[in-house]
């Protein structure tokens, strides 16, 4: 997949990541599980289904963006640029 929108949006959050100190160990888990979920729906050329009984990526992106709004609200926004970018491209 090359959409330029989803990709200046996951640098966007990487920048975000790079410049926040520190999160809880939950919300760590749940972002390198995204990260994972996201690397692999973009090496993927079909629609993936979704792992175990987890929600959707969108919604667990969603949830996770607003876990970080009042600690991190820069990555909160970031995360939610993603959500919208991945949309945009049909993940």
């Amino acid at each position: 997949m090359t959409n330029p929108d989803l990709r200046s949006q996951l640098a966007a959050l990487h920048s975000e990541l790079a410049r926040t100190s520190s999160v809880d160990p939950q919300s760590r888990d749940l972002l390198v599980n995204l990260l994972g979920d996201i690397t692999r729906l973009l090496g993927s050329t079909t629609d993936a289904p979704e792992l175990d009984d987890d929600p959707p990526l969108d919604e667990r992106l969603e949830t996770l963006a607003v876990q970080f709004e009042a600690e991190h609200p820069s990555l909160g926004t970031a995360i939610r640029r993603v959500v919208d970018a991945l949309g945009k491209a049909g993940i």
